[in-house]
């Protein structure tokens, strides 16, 4: 059996293109530092609109063809942060998007928003313990703004550590193992409304006519709630490049980006995240700047690359989405 690496990182998003949004420099520098990246994904994100006009066919109300285009865009999405290991919840296919809250879609034969909680969080058990991160990042309880798939992608997260520590739970899925430190991912609102402030600069160079608000932003919490922060600033580049390989939901023209809604956001390369199980890694009572800060893993076995800027303050959270933009 190959040795692991002595990190390991695990992350769990509900479609295709969150984790490039929500975590695309995060992953990007721990996979250049030689950890263990792995992405769980929960559906195939069958139920989102299409931006390009050519590609409109493989909507769900016509071919309903999208969910595997986008495993493909995945894929592309992957190579481009450097990340080896993907894996769809159940397999490609086991769960379907659930569509926006309300909708006819959550009732779906297949929903992952009606998924059985045990039996969904138990095929991520069976991740968790063959991995065996010491790290898992996932949604807060409102799944950042409320889609049914988000929040379920939270409660299947939570459930499934609970259960892969309990070794009496299902020994056939492997040993039982403990995630050290839990993330929810956060945006501050300090580090938004930051952010758009400079979006009005970089508007005029871009494709896009129409720009969103900082209150536009789904999810925005307290900086109280913060208690990490990631400096990806050395992988902006691949994050971009991952969110342009989500092209049937994502149109990326540096620096800025939209979704189906067409109002364009900026891309930032520093993320944040809030702390919910586990040691806080810091002395002084200030932001860790690691996820695996106060855990004896030892060094980044891969290089460390130091921006050479002074970071811009900001953060990639789950986007402005509006009905059907998954």
């Amino acid at each position: 059996m190959t040795e692991q690496p002595a990190r390991r990182l695990l992350l769990v998003h509900a479609h295709p293109d969150d984790e490039s949004i929500n975590n695309g420099a995060t992953m990007a520098r721990y996979a250049a530092e030689g950890a263990r990246v792995t992405v769980v994904t929960c559906t195939l994100g069958e139920e989102g609109e299409v931006i390009p006009p050519a590609l409109a066919h493989l909507a769900a109300d016509r071919e309903d063809a999208l969910g595997p285009y986008r495993v493909g865009e995945l894929g592309a999405a992957m190579k481009e942060l450097g990340v080896a290991d993907h894996r769809f919840l159940g397999g490609p296919g086991r769960y379907r998007d659930s569509g926006m809250m309300g909708t006819e879609q959550n009732r779906r034969t297949g929903a992952f928003w009606s998924a059985d909680l045990d039996e969904a969080a138990a095929h991520l058990v069976a991740v968790l313990r063959e991995v065996r991160p010491q790290v898992l990042v996932t949604y807060d309880p409102d799944g950042g703004y409320g889609h049914p798939d988000h929040i379920q992608a939270h409660r299947v997260a939570m459930r499934a550590v609970d259960l892969a520590a309990e070794p009496r739970f299902r020994a056939d899925l492997g040993e039982a193992h403990a995630v050290a430190k839990v993330y929810w991912n956060r945006a501050p609102r300090s580090a938004v409304e930051a952010g758009f402030l400079r979006l009005a600069d970089a508007l005029p160079d871009s494709p896009f006519t129409a720009a969103a608000t900082a209150g536009d932003v789904p999810g925005l919490t307290d900086d109280a709630r913060v208690t990490t922060e990631i400096d990806g600033r050395a992988y902006g580049a691949a994050k971009a490049a991952a969110m342009r390989a989500h092209a049937t939901q994502i149109e990326v023209h540096e620096p800025l980006f939209v979704l189906s809604n067409g109002l364009a956001q900026p891309i930032f390369d520093v993320e944040y995240y809030e702390l919910v199980r586990g040691e806080a890694g810091t002395v002084d009572g200030g932001r860790e700047r690691d996820l695996f800060a106060g855990l004896d893993v030892g060094p980044a076995a891969g290089p460390v690359v130091e921006p050479a800027a002074e970071p811009v303050v900001g953060l990639d959270v789950a986007g402005v989405e509006t009905e059907g933009a998954k």
